[in-house]
């Protein structure tokens, strides 16, 4: 049973009752998701002269995936490849009760949250001349891929509610799969994460969290 939550910044966040977990920070979804993915994401990566490839770890809601698509054509003017890979879509009911286009200043997005929802599963799109989706219905720990990307958003259920998620195969899996100088970027900032993180060959920062958390942690691949 999933249902909707409000959280402190006015933007929606989804509870999962069988986790007994939030998709997002109830500090404020939205804002959690500009911090993290974006603001120390995105940016920092944001000067490639090629198309920046983004994975992320759940595409959840959707609201990272709607974020990048907006704020991508201020940053990067090569474009992004963005993939997305989820085992376990929420319904298109709930989605349609989600409030984040309502939140965007009108005439900032001509695609809605629910345009991304509907769109078909593992085919890569053009949703227009600088933003190419492509969302993967699979478990990640069986997914192969050949792409490189640049940038991970490690967006997965805290540790305690997913924690085939967060072992050391998971993140020698992703270093693969990272390009050199490539950057993970996660909400997450437990220590035992960062252990694993750095013995799987990143090196590990600590940066301000959002809302709510301390710290949240990024991780570069050598």
């Amino acid at each position: 049973m999933r249902k909707l939550v409000l959280t402190n910044d006015g933007s929606h966040t989804v509870y999962d009752d069988e986790r007994k977990a939030h998709f997002h920070s109830i500090h404020g979804a939205i804002t959690e998701s500009l911090h993290v993915f974006i603001e120390n994401g995105l940016k920092r990566v944001a000067t490639k002269e090629y198309p920046l490839s983004v994975l992320e770890i759940g595409f959840g809601t959707g609201l990272n995936a709607f974020l990048t698509y907006l704020y991508e054509s201020k940053l990067i003017s090569s474009g992004i490849e963005y993939t997305a890979i989820e085992n376990d879509p929420i319904p298109l009911d709930l989605v349609d009760q989600l409030n984040y286009s309502s939140l965007i200043p009108t005439g900032m997005s001509d695609l809605s949250i629910m345009d991304l929802h509907q769109l078909p599963w593992n085919q890569k799109l053009v949703l227009n001349s600088h933003f190419t989706l492509q969302k993967i219905k699979a478990d990640f720990q069986s997914w192969q891929c050949d792409e490189k990307f640049d940038v991970v958003y490690m967006d997965a259920f805290a540790p305690e509610d997913q924690p085939e998620l967060w072992t050391f195969d998971t993140f020698v899996k992703l270093s693969k799969m990272m390009r050199q100088g490539g950057l993970l970027t996660t909400y997450c900032a437990k220590g035992n994460f960062r252990r694993t993180l750095k013995s799987a060959g990143f090196i590990t920062e600590s940066l301000p969290g959002p809302p709510g958390k301390r710290e949240m942690t990024i991780g570069l691949k050598l």
